[in-house]
């Protein structure tokens, strides 16, 4: 079965669950409309449906490789990014005077996730450029944002982020890539970089990359970093792509997954670059795109986890082997077997819970641009929404694997390609280790306002839906009233204790979200509907989870440091 989005959840979603009306409703996004928005959506899927997803099997079969200090992208690659560029997909959150659509950051996320789950690969390169627009137009002077935005919201030329070294990973204020000022006001940029998504393709004009490095009088650490905007190609009198910048793709990593998308090792060797920002104030500036990029991630496991699903549900539904419970009234395939139905409901089940804690802090964010307390809430869900959506992306692409048996780990099926791509969405952009820090951490600076707020909402919906599906709210109610519990004992703990049971907490926090979403859905939908049989597979049987969860965040760490390294090799 190819991948097909999921139209259809995407409008409930936004409609019943994560009230996206209030988005519209804003002056800012007054003109994304139900309508536009349904226009939007439906135009995006064809996009994913007909020309990204045949790409995908291929892109792994044969990947992006290097030739003559040059990257060949993937058959097919160039012509779909052109698609994807003349539709306006790149700049969807680009600001309209730039070239961009304006649109909000939840209908952003939605395209987003469909194009992750029709062809992750591809979706990177659309993405990197995101993400360098919005920097850019947060940060860059004037006359870069005139020369470089056009053309990368056109799709005309690509844009990279350049932040990891061999030595700096996610401690990146350890960089040892320098900057030394030139008198014209440009910058000589040296060092090597590693890990950089779509480094280099051969389907644009230029590519510009954002690289972090330090000043000779930056200080130690991330304080002393400055961002600057270094050219594949100077660009000429006339703003064109001109002559070759002193940089060179030295190598492309060979990786677990994600083959279609060229992972760069990147050397600038005196290459010309312009300040973005004020030196010293790098970071400053990549935190501006930090949400949005966290959240894409998030969305990249959505996707991948839809597209594992579908593709598991189509195999079981075809598969016949054994004889099922059902006899003669059921369907004779595997789909019908305990086990197999209990898999593809979690799998089911865990991606709407992803996709909806995703679209919630896209609305969230979307509202926060002009009220402080959405953009807390918004800031609090950010973590939750990458950690979460891309373990539930290698979680259920490993139970597709399961659903096909032995013909999971056969590559001709394609279902261990997902378990494969799926894998580093959970270590780029902040591990989820960090993301669970951050969590607990920055996040509850406020002393647990904003997760209270969030508790509030849930409990008092909840207490209302008991009317109508007292079966489900209770444990709902139940469920947030004793996470509210655990959030002021891991507030009572010092920083390291609450390190040792963050990614738990985190965890906990969003298995209790899932059962508010799935509660919203079924009341929505009414007694009887596909979603509430769903929610009461989820409530009754996955929430649960959360006790187990929250006794680990309370633990803190003495037990973890009481094991000697010796004991962890016993």
């Amino acid at each position: 079965m190819a991948y097909r989005a999921p139209v259809s959840d995407y409008a409930f979603i936004l409609d019943h669950v994560v009230d996206y009306a209030r988005v519209a409703s804003t002056a800012r996004f007054s003109e994304a409309d139900r309508d536009v928005v349904a226009a939007i959506i439906d135009e995006a899927a064809k996009l994913s449906n007909d020309v990204m997803a045949p790409l995908d099997r291929g892109g792994d079969l044969t990947p992006a490789r290097l030739e003559n200090g040059g990257v060949i992208s993937s058959p097919g690659f160039a012509d779909a990014f052109a698609q994807i560029a003349e539709g306006g997909w790149i700049g969807m959150l680009a600001e309209p005077d730039n070239g961009g659509m304006g649109l909000p950051l939840t209908l952003a996320s939605v395209v987003n996730e469909m194009m992750s789950g029709a062809c992750l690969s591809l979706a990177l390169e659309p993405l990197m450029c995101q993400g360098q627009i919005e920097a850019l137009e947060h940060h860059a002077c004037d006359e870069i944002k005139a020369l470089y935005l056009p053309k990368l919201v056109s799709g005309d030329w690509c844009g990279t982020m350049n932040l990891t070294e061999s030595g700096a990973g996610s401690d990146v204020g350890a960089l040892r890539t320098k900057a030394t000022r030139n008198d014209d006001g440009s910058y000589d940029i040296t060092g090597q970089k590693i890990y950089i998504t779509w480094g280099d393709n051969d389907f644009s004009g230029n590519i510009c990359h954002l690289v972090l490095a330090r000043l000779p009088d930056g200080g130690e650490g991330t304080k002393g970093i400055s961002l600057f905007l270094v050219p594949k190609f100077l660009p000429d009198a006339d703003g064109e792509a001109g002559d070759a910048n002193s940089l060179s793709v030295v190598s492309l990593e060979h990786k677990l997954g994600i083959h279609g998308s060229p992972t760069c090792v990147m050397d600038y060797n005196g290459a010309k670059g312009w300040l973005v920002g004020n030196e010293h104030e790098g970071m400053k500036c990549m935190f501006t795109m930090m949400n949005n990029a966290r959240l894409g991630v998030g969305m990249q496991g959505v996707g991948v986890a839809e597209a594992a699903t579908q593709k598991a549900h189509a195999y079981a539904a075809d598969r016949v082997q054994g004889r099922t419970p059902l006899g003669a009234d059921g369907t004779g395939a595997i789909i019908d077997h305990a086990d197999v139905r209990r898999m593809l409901a979690v799998m089911r089940a865990d991606t709407y819970v992803a996709r909806c804690i995703s679209l919630a802090c896209g609305v969230a964010l979307d509202l926060g641009r002009d009220d402080p307390e959405w953009q807390a809430r918004g800031a609090f869900l950010i973590p939750i929404a990458k950690a979460f959506g891309t373990d539930i992306g290698h979680d259920v692409a490993q139970l597709g694997v399961q659903v096909h048996g032995g013909m999971g780990f056969i590559e001709e099926t394609g279902a261990a390609q997902y378990a494969r791509d799926a894998r580093i969405t959970s270590i780029y952009e902040g591990t989820n280790g960090i993301q669970a820090m951050d969590l607990v951490a920055r996040k509850l600076m406020d002393g647990g306002e904003a997760a209270n707020a969030l508790l509030d909402e849930i409990e008092a919906f909840a207490e209302a839906a008991r009317v109508s599906l007292p079966e489900l709210a209770g444990p709902v109610w139940s469920a947030a009233e004793t996470l509210r519990e655990g959030l002021e004992a891991v507030l009572a703990l010092d920083l390291n204790d609450r390190f040792a049971g963050a990614t738990a907490f985190l965890r906990a926090f969003a298995r209790v979200l899932g059962g508010y979403y799935h509660l919203k859905s079924a009341l929505a939908e009414g007694e009887a509907g596909t979603r509430t049989r769903l929610a009461r597979f989820y409530i009754l049987r996955m929430l649960p989870e959360y006790t187990s969860l929250l006794v680990q965040a309370r633990l803190g760490a003495s037990d973890l440091y009481a094991l000697t390294p010796e004991d962890l090799l016993a």
